[in-house]
């Protein structure tokens, strides 16, 4: 896990209010009709200006222009006219219920249900419709949540998905030092892999986290021998792995193995022809580059502190402030970021699979919008950054009823008040989220953040 209070002192943003609406959306069981705004459905085709959309029963039934749509008796209209509509966002890569964002401390005893719901309706608040657990989810501290939270709707809270438990080549090996509390399961022959396999099959686990790294030679490393035996045993049984890594070496043998994902990139170089060329070899693969902390000048700094000031107490953005001040002269982006920069933009390039992925468990909701603003800093388009954070992640996730907006997808999108394909930052500028066809009263949301 990678993000922290410095990284909110260093993340970028633009001085940018986030306001609701005062009024709320009908019942989600009553036809709405939406209609005026730009439509960017995260398909990647250019927006639909002055569009409509008709939802029923918290499910998109018809989009087109305004105009084009007869609205059932008795329905609701809706006037959008100057406004963007796009999908809920995705996070595929998060590691809930660790950090309390009223203190932006982690504790030892962490990982309620209270806490791990309040990660969740704060996700929804910034217009996230579903996040992905990846392998640390506290087992022991209360083994049984991960799996009762997925099988939940839960009010005003983004969809909670889980890899189950994680494995390393021991349990002390998964985590950074901070947190090596023995959480992942350790395998170090390939029974021992083989096994852990089948005890998240057990748990109907669909996607599998592995570890292969061994941070900076002080933790052991999850063998190949034991990785291949682990990809191969999880095919075998109709599922998934994907992988964290750290450097370029470890990228091209998991690429030969047959992962299926990448939950960090290449972090110790920059990739070269063969890894690229491996890459190309293998297209299924997709990636959630979870780039980190890129360091912004002061102003810039202080203008994202300022922008998450309503849901964080008082006392910790004046304490994040003072952590700013204290901050070196700035002198760049920072070389991490610029070498997984540099790598994002050539994977993308060579056609590799992108999706958004924060590695999240202090940034809760508003480092969806940083990894946004960073992928397009890195080269990607504004266009291409909304579609990796939606259609692409929901494809990631095989959530079929999220990612886009279309006949038939559920009812999750946010409405801004301005362009995000002329600005990425204007992702932030939300005038209201829709969940399942029914607004979220986000001020009342925010009042509780900020004060509980």
């Amino acid at each position: 896990m990678t993000k922290s209070s410095v990284r909110l002192a260093i993340a970028l943003a633009v001085a940018l209010g986030v306001t609701a609406l005062a009024g709320q959306a009908p019942p989600a069981g009553r036809a709405t009709l939406f209609e005026g705004a730009r439509l960017i459905a995260g398909d990647g085709r250019p927006p639909l200006e002055n569009a409509a959309f008709l939802v029923e029963r918290g499910k998109i039934a018809r989009v087109g222009a305004k105009g084009s749509i007869q609205a059932p008796a008795g329905a609701e209209r809706v006037d959008l006219t100057g406004k963007t509509v796009i999908p809920a966002l995705i996070d595929i890569h998060n590691h809930l219920g660790w950090t309390d964002q009223k203190t932006n401390v982690a504790t030892k005893t962490s990982f309620t249900r209270e806490l791990v719901v309040d990660h969740l309706r704060r996700y929804a608040y910034f217009g996230v419709a579903a996040t992905l657990s990846m392998g640390l989810d506290r087992w022991d501290v209360n083994p049984d949540l991960p799996y009762q939270l997925r099988n939940e709707v839960i009010p005003n809270a983004a969809r909670f998905l889980t890899v189950g438990r994680g494995i390393a080549a021991t349990p002390m090996a998964g985590p950074t030092a901070d947190y090596r509390l023995g959480v992942p399961y350790g395998a170090q022959t390939e029974e021992e892999g083989r096994a852990r396999v089948h005890d998240l099959h057990a748990k109907q686990v669909e996607m599998i986290k592995i570890w292969v790294d061994d941070r900076n030679k002080t933790v052991p490393k999850l063998q190949p021998n034991v990785y291949n035996a682990i990809i191969a045993e999880a095919h075998k049984n109709g599922m998934r792995v994907v992988a964290h890594i750290f450097n370029l070496e470890d990228g091209k043998a998991l690429l030969k193995a047959g992962v299926d994902g990448f939950g960090h990139g290449v972090r110790d170089r920059d990739v070269d022809d063969e890894y690229l060329t491996i890459l190309k070899q293998h297209p299924k693969t997709w990636l959630g580059p979870n780039l980190p902390a890129r360091t912004l000048p002061a102003a810039e700094a202080a203008a994202e502190l300022d922008w998450i000031a309503e849901v964080v107490p008082p006392t910790l953005v004046k304490r994040m402030h003072d952590e700013l001040a204290r901050r070196p002269p700035f002198s760049g982006p920072g070389d991490m970021f610029m070498i997984q920069c540099r790598n994002l933009k050539k994977v993308h390039d060579a056609g590799q699979i992108i999706g958004l992925g924060t590695d999240a468990n202090a940034d809760i909701g508003w480092g969806v919008h940083t990894e946004l603003a960073d992928m397009v800093f890195c080269g990607l388009t504004p266009a291409e950054a909304i579609v990796a954070a939606t259609r692409t992640s929901a494809e990631i996730l095989k959530l079929n009823d999220l990612g886009t907006i279309a006949a038939g997808k559920s009812a999750d999108f946010i409405v801004l008040d301005a362009n995000p394909l002329e600005n990425i930052l204007n992702t932030r500028k939300i005038r209201q989220v829709f969940q399942r066809g029914a607004a979220l009263d986000r001020a009342a949301m925010a009042r509780g953040f900020a004060t509980q």
